[in-house]
């Protein structure tokens, strides 16, 4: 279906600013007190706006995102595609599920190929990618399902390079998965497959937005070259690490790369076939660079030598410029995002966030599309992030994206303004709980200045998350609710998401009676908030995007 300018609305009256749409990322309302650093923060603002504005809370993970159960967290990918897109699309988790059920990615040209490669040279398939069952970049029994099948299609020898979550898990539970992992792989008789290398996310591989390519490169020369700490197996690197250094998170996990007789096991070489089996793009875009990219393209670091070999992602990490080459799973299709009909209907807008979340406000926002829908009437701003643990400047770039919006606002230059404030994510993966109130406060200064702006324009100010996160920093008894303490008696940090619910706060200081105040629509999503936004600023939207937030009179 095309995309056609957006119908005005006759009985909208109008205001002199912008609409502002604030998203805070991971900030959600949470279930437990203890724990939820947002209640534990002096959160002046975002009090003031909850008391005494129009709010509702929205759901912001499983279903409600395109994920396949409630059970599944939210995650900033699938949060902004539903912000941006205004409908829910089946997500990666999901379509992946799908594939492997259905055996459609067996059944694919790119999975017989990278099959057919080793089989017909003797030669190795790697499995690299996030080992755990968070769902939120890959799920182990993906992975599993794929061996199994590598098994059946006569594949001889795999290695699997193992990065440890702690994230979207809890954050010492590595060996919940590995030791399993080890188990499962020596189980197949006259087959050589073993775990070759591995290390925390936080420390190698896993690196986004260019952020920080040495994560990359102690990634490739443990995978590829098999440089690093030797050990036997998986399961005695992590228990060596955390007897060294107490307390370590999986996150944080220095390289490990399994040898025999001192010679590494698994490194990837000429002939060999590689698949990255994290399904989400953000954390697989530069890893898949190394391996695809020739010598004039790639000067991030010294790769000593790129294997030839058959490489493939889970899936398509970037559909404008189609990388990686090869994939096992097709993306969901986003089309008619709010963005696009927006810019159709001739709306100046401004996205921006720091380094961390600007692909989110953008990429994502757009359903997963790279550029702009119109050069001369969106601008994207990015403010590049510190490369420092996060815990460390837990404010981030939040005053920094606020001065830019501030002066966007009183320039009159924008109708819509979208903004990510990446602290309570960001700082809520370290699980450093004092680090967290202090990026909340930090944040909540800026939803002050940004409401005396609104004030001052006339304009219109949306605040909501993209999922929760810095609400539920305690891990709790699921039976009881009490909170789990660590061997040290301290409460046990969570550094994933939560399911929990997020603000839909709209604070109007101009309001003309065109929607009920007083009573919003419940029981929806962040999805409904394309049409709300288009409510708010005078235009009907797509009969088939989710209800609005606001009931228009």
């Amino acid at each position: 279906m095309s995309v056609e300018a957006l119908k005005k609305n006759p009985a909208w009256k109008g205001r002199r600013g912008p609409v502002v749409l604030v998203i805070m990322d991971g900030v959600g309302y949470g279930k437990y007190e203890e724990g939820d650093a947002v209640r534990a923060s002096r959160m002046k603002y975002l009090d003031w706006f909850k008391n005494n504005c129009p709010n509702t809370t929205l759901k912001a993970h499983g279903t409600a995102v395109g994920l396949p159960s409630d059970d599944d967290m939210g995650n900033s990918e699938v949060g902004h595609n539903a912000m941006g897109c205004g409908r829910v699309f089946a997500q990666g988790a999901k379509l992946v599920s799908n594939a492997i059920s259905s055996g459609s990615m067996f059944d694919g040209d790119t999975w017989k190929k990278l099959v057919k490669n080793v089989n017909d040279k003797n030669t190795t398939l790697h499995f690299i990618g996030l080992v755990s069952d968070g769902n939120v970049h890959s799920h182990i029994d993906h992975l599993k399902a794929m061996i199994n099948r590598a098994a059946q299609d006569g594949v001889k020898k795999v290695r699997v390079h193992a990065l440890l979550d702690g994230r979207d898990v809890d954050p010492t539970s590595a060996l919940n998965y590995i030791t399993p992992l080890e188990e499962f792989l020596s189980s197949f008789k006259d087959c050589d497959y073993k775990i070759a290398s591995g290390g925390g996310r936080m420390f190698m591989t896993m690196d986004r937005y260019n952020a920080d390519w040495s994560m990359v490169e102690r990634g490739w020369k443990a995978h590829v070259l098999g440089e690093g700490r030797l050990f036997e197996s998986a399961t005695e690197a992590i228990e060596t690490y955390r007897k060294e250094v107490p307390g370590i998170l999986d996150q944080d996990m220095h390289e490990f790369v399994i040898a025999k007789n001192g010679v590494p096991i698994g490194t990837i070489n000429d002939g060999d076939s590689v698949i990255y089996f994290n399904f989400r793009g953000d954390r697989a875009l530069e890893m898949t660079a190394a391996f695809e990219n020739d010598d004039s393209n790639f000067t991030h670091f010294d790769r000593k030598r790129r294997p030839a070999v058959e490489y493939a992602g889970m899936m398509e990490y970037d559909g404008d410029l189609h990388i990686p080459s090869q994939y096992l799973v097709n993306p969901p299709s986003i089309d008619r995002t709010m963005g696009e009909y927006l810019t159709k209907s001739g709306v100046r807008i401004l996205a921006i966030s720091e380094t961390q979340k600007y692909g989110h406000v953008t990429y994502f926002f757009n359903g997963n599309k790279l550029g702009k829908f119109d050069e001369t009437l969106e601008d994207y701003i990015e403010i590049k992030s510190d490369v420092v643990p996060f815990e460390q400047r837990p404010w981030m770039k939040c005053a920094e994206i606020t001065d830019t919006v501030i002066e966007a606002i009183k320039s009159k230059k924008y109708d819509h303004i979208r903004l990510n404030f990446p602290n309570g994510d960001m700082v809520g993966h370290t699980g450093v709980f004092n680090a967290v109130v202090c990026s909340m406060e930090g944040m909540d200064l800026q939803l002050g200045r940004i409401k005396a702006a609104i004030e001052e324009a006339g304009g219109i100010l949306c605040i909501t998350a993209d999922h929760g996160n810095s609400d539920d920093m305690y891990e709790h008894d699921k039976k009881t609710g009490g909170v789990k303490m660590d061997a040290n008696g301290e409460p046990k940090a969570k550094t994933s998401h939560s399911l929990n619910p997020v603000p839909g706060i709209i604070y109007d200081p101009e309001y003309k009676g065109e929607y009920d105040d007083k009573n919003l629509n419940t029981g929806l999503g962040i999805s409904s908030w394309p049409a709300t936004i288009m409510n708010l600023m005078g235009f009907i939207p797509p009969a088939d995007y989710d209800k609005s937030i606001v009931n228009m009179k």
